[in-house]
């Protein structure tokens, strides 16, 4: 018996494709708006010596929390592994919006959808209040998001290249239970 973590290639995968570089694009154009913010202080070189060890911490912190525990550990094997139950038979509604499919939005179990969308309010919520944050600490803070949404995106086209290559993540797609007549 063939392990579910391993895939035939008989085609190359352009529905699932679709949901990795869409969410790929989401990552990226989050990482281009925060970047100049980022490294504005590093530029300027006008941060105390407190401050500094502030950034390099907070920089540690989210690459091990944003980056290695949520992306890599969590976020990036299951939205590849949803990506990958998409083919040219799923219903169009998901392979048009295969970015949010994969990420969890909808056709998923009630917790993963749960989860999903009390991250994206809770990143919101965070986000309008980091914005008030006087200089330097919204760029301190911008600095580490950067950071690990970089880490997230190099992981997610790993993960997805390594699918490309016949090896999917060993992660539930939280899909929702069937119905059986």
């Amino acid at each position: 018996m063939e392990s579910t973590n391993h895939i035939h290639k008989k085609s190359f995968p352009l529905i699932p494709l679709w949901g990795i570089i869409g969410v790929s694009f989401i990552l990226g154009q989050a990482i281009w708006k925060l970047w100049p913010l980022a490294i504005e202080p590093i530029q300027n070189q006008n941060l105390t010596i407190w401050q500094w060890v502030l950034y390099a911490i907070w920089l540690i912190f989210m690459g091990y929390s944003e980056g290695y525990r949520g992306f890599q550990k969590a976020f990036c094997p299951r939205v590849v592994r949803r990506a990958w139950t998409l083919q040219s038979s799923s219903p169009t509604l998901h392979i048009l919006l295969a970015p949010l499919y994969s990420m969890g939005y909808f056709h998923a179990t009630r917790k993963r959808k749960i989860i999903s969308w009390s991250l994206t309010f809770g990143i919101v919520g965070i986000v309008l209040f980091v914005k008030i944050l006087p200089y330097p600490y919204r760029h301190i803070i911008d600095g580490g998001v950067v950071l690990g949404l970089s880490y997230g995106l190099v992981c997610l086209l790993l993960i997805g290249f390594n699918a490309i290559r016949g090896i999917l993540p060993p992660v539930s797609p939280d899909l929702p239970p069937t119905k059986i007549s």
